[in-house]
């Protein structure tokens, strides 16, 4: 077989897994989710056709806008698939139009008598496409469902949104925190950056456990508590671990609590490999409590994950914002669970990989009010832009901060102070 058909054959591997991710994420799964329907491709082209899938659910709605006047009517979903995957290839990440137009033509065929069919139809198209550049580069990012957008408009306006979603097709860098010498650019904050698709375990310090990977806004919430050697801090929903880390690099004495032991596992691997200790428990947040009071506690608490649309953008599709009500409510016992651990004057950060208020200002002002005496104290971590501090004093991050260097994954962040 000659090198140029190999390639071929390879590509159409990770677009036909690809394919196969973007038909889970249809039915309601997560990429992660998904993973075992690209298990028997080779490990370069199962990451190339996560990359692929990845790039698609951030260009779904603009490919969509792109092609239908291009159609007659719409073609069954998988072809749809077909001729998104295509014109993401081609007008985003700038492959040369005839070997994706082959391949596509080639993969409506192999779907079946009814693929076939339609594959005259896959090959005028996408001949359409690769000369509509310039339509393309006119077409705003897609927009964020109803159920985020709205609130993120009350929140912070239109232009805000509109840069959010910027962020989101932009996807996400590669952040790692360090312990030793660790590659990449460091940001104000002390995250190092590197550029996406890099491959983890091949970058140097990995194997001697130098740093980890941690989204830097993520990172945040650790440097914001300020533990300290000796303290006795609880990391309430720990996995998958990464502040567990810190708080361990920082030599507090540190009990990590989730409610996942698969999850618990991989935090284990990651303490051994980083030479770092803490206690694990596999339990429920809400009943576990330790034997004598904390210093501080650490509570990333479970939310809607709308902070990291620019790493799973297949979150607005498979969500509709049901459960917000159940989430809010779990955190706000989660909230009055953790400050009953701590000692009197003792501290907690309360975090939320979330854009939005319900999961954040809302839950803090709420908090505040059920709890005389409460405090927020403003956040001291390097770094912190003064404009990223809310009127309440609590931190708030979003995927168009820092947008010369790559944005940030959304949080809110707040750090409380237990009445004395």
């Amino acid at each position: 077989m000659n090198k140029t058909r190999a390639q071929g054959q390879a590509g159409d591997g990770a677009r036909s897994g690809a394919l196969r991710l973007l038909a889970a994420v249809d039915m309601g799964a997560t990429l992660d989710e998904a993973a075992a329907l690209v298990d028997r491709l080779a490990p370069s082209e199962r990451a190339r056709a996560r990359r692929l899938a990845l790039e698609v659910l951030r260009r779904e709605e603009r490919a969509d806008r792109l092609l239908a006047p291009m159609l007659a009517r719409r073609p069954r979903p998988e072809i749809m698939r077909i001729l998104r995957l295509a014109t993401v290839e081609m007008l985003a990440l700038g492959e040369a139009p005839h070997g994706v137009v082959n391949s596509a033509v080639a993969l409506a065929r192999a779907s079946g008598r009814k693929g076939q069919a339609a594959s005259g139809m896959v090959n005028a198209v996408l001949r359409k496409v690769s000369g509509a550049g310039e339509t393309w580069a006119a077409l705003q990012p897609q927009k964020m469902p109803a159920w985020l957008r709205v609130p993120v408009v009350d929140a912070w306006g239109e232009d805000v949104a509109r840069a959010i979603e910027g962020a989101h097709e932009a996807g996400a860098p590669l952040d790692l925190t360090p312990k030793g010498e660790t590659p990449g650019e460091v940001l104000p904050t002390g995250s190092h950056r590197l550029p996406a698709g890099a491959q983890v375990s091949a970058l140097p310090g990995y194997d001697k456990g130098d740093w980890w990977v941690q989204d830097a806004a993520a990172a945040l919430a650790v440097w914001v508590l300020e533990p300290q050697p000796g303290e006795v801090i609880a990391d309430l929903c720990a996995a998958p671990g990464g502040k567990t880390l810190q708080l361990a690099a920082a030599g507090a004495e540190v009990t990590a609590i989730d409610i996942s032991e698969p999850r618990l596992a991989r935090v284990a691997d990651n303490l051994a490999r980083c030479g770092l200790s803490a206690g694990l428990v596999a339990a429920d947040a809400l009943a576990w409590r330790p034997d004598q009071p904390l210093d501080a506690v650490l509570l990333d608490a479970p939310c809607s994950a709308t902070g990291t649309i620019r790493r799973h953008p297949e979150l607005p599709r498979i969500r509709d914002g049901a459960g917000l009500a159940d989430l809010t409510a779990l955190q706000a016992q989660l909230i009055d669970h953790a400050l009953g651990l701590l000692k009197p004057g003792g501290r907690l950060v309360y975090a939320t990989c979330s854009l939005l208020p319900a999961e954040g200002e809302e839950q803090l002002s709420a908090a505040l009010a059920r709890h005389p005496g409460l405090m927020v104290e403003p956040p001291r971590a390097p770094g912190i832009d003064p404009g990223w501090i809310t009127a309440q004093g609590a931190l708030r991050l979003r995927p168009d901060l820092w947008p010369e260097r790559g944005g940030m994954d959304g949080f809110f962040i707040a750090r409380l102070r237990k009445s004395a």
